[in-house]
């Protein structure tokens, strides 16, 4: 098969959807992989890099969509993108697509089979959405704190506070992969740290695991609760494939104090806040009832190095497995990469999806 590896064209998206040693394997395998130049250079993988691998280098970005038959990339097709691709092909990426319905339309319409990270599920787990959830979730509290500081219009607390002097409140919707990360960072620096959660079971985990840590069941009273006390909340709430539910409206963000911080990591879903929106690591912050929302749609982004080692390491196998097998014995193989399908063949193949946007849902043809 042969495997294209577009540069990303999103704003400020710097990582990449494949190692040079990853396209190596690949080639091992008897697939060819085509890269566009330049295209690792963001993550600090250099086009010599995937040179010395074996891969095919092009110059033209339209040249890897017109080549490759299955198309890795990290984020969501752009709009220039869509028009590229083609029925036949596979495109294995972050979707996200319960966020944003032109986009879902636009994959329909290009008759390309689509397969999102995000929804990937073993085990109840999410294995290839979780890698960015912990950056986003460590990511989250060192860009709360930073805009906490007074000259970045922040109310001027320290999260880890000094002898003699309370340590910063923090508040962490969810407590699923990104929320404990972003527990684990803010205990790290010695803040005050609150997990709402809904899942019991997950409760008594986080209470066995996350020492210095309180929980707390999620309700909109408890959180209402919280609100005036706290300095950084931070937004870790995910439904599979789903809108994340608002459960931050207007009036409750006004409880808020003036110069607290909202972070909100589910933006990729639509964001857990009534007043949040899609912002970019160029401008990454506005504000709202004097609360600074931070609401970057690719936070990983920012440590593409890091992000991008950590990606790789849980979808190398995956496209492995579509370039050797294709999508059908593929998923024979491995089941888990059926709930990963969102479009097939001019249709929604994902039930979550389809209710997002009031479409008709069916079943994937394998």
């Amino acid at each position: 098969m042969i495997i294209g590896v577009p540069k990303e064209i999103k704003l400020q998206e710097y990582r990449v959807a494949l190692l040079p040693s990853a396209a190596y394997q690949l080639i091992k395998h008897g697939h060819k992989v085509v890269v566009e130049r330049n295209a690792g250079v963001g993550a600090g993988y250099p086009d010599a890099d995937y040179e010395k691998a074996g891969c095919e280098m092009v110059a033209e970005h339209e040249a890897v969509f017109a080549k490759a038959e299955l198309i890795v990339k990290v984020k969501e097709p752009q709009k220039s993108e869509i028009a590229l691709l083609r029925p036949g092909q596979i495109l294995f990426t972050y979707l996200h697509l319960a966020a944003d319905k032109s986009l879902t339309e636009g994959l329909m319409k290009s008759g390309v089979t689509g397969i999102a990270y995000e929804t990937i599920e073993v085990n109840r787990r999410l294995p290839l959405l979780e890698p960015m959830s912990e950056i986003a979730g460590r990511m989250s509290v060192l860009v709360g704190g930073y805009f906490l500081a007074k000259h970045n219009g922040g109310s001027g607390v320290l999260l880890g506070g000094v002898p003699g002097v309370l340590p910063g409140k923090v508040v962490v919707l969810g407590g699923g992969a990104s929320g404990v990360n972003a527990a684990r960072m803010a205990i790290g620096l010695g803040a005050d740290v609150t997990i709402l959660e809904v899942d019991l079971e997950r409760m008594r985990f986080l209470d066995i695991t996350l020492h210095g840590t309180n929980t707390l069941f999620s309700s909109e009273a408890h959180l209402t609760d919280l609100l005036p006390k706290v300095d950084l909340l931070i937004g870790a709430v995910l439904v599979p494939g789903a809108k994340a539910p608002k459960l931050i409206n207007r009036e409750m963000l006004k409880h808020m104090r003036p110069g607290s911080v909202l972070v909100d990591i589910a933006i990729d879903q639509g964001g857990c806040a009534e007043t949040s929106r899609p912002t970019t690591h160029d401008n990454p912050v506005y504000v709202e009832e004097g609360v600074t929302h931070y609401c970057v749609a690719n936070m990983p982004g920012a440590y593409a190095r890091t992000a991008t080692q950590a990606l790789t390491n849980v979808t190398s196998r995956y496209i492995e497995l579509l370039a050797d097998l294709g999508v059908k014995e593929a998923c024979q193989r491995q089941p888990s990469l059926i709930g990963g399908i969102n479009v097939m063949g001019g249709k929604v193949t994902h039930k979550a999806v389809a209710e997002a946007h009031s479409m008709k849902y069916e079943t994937p043809t394998l």
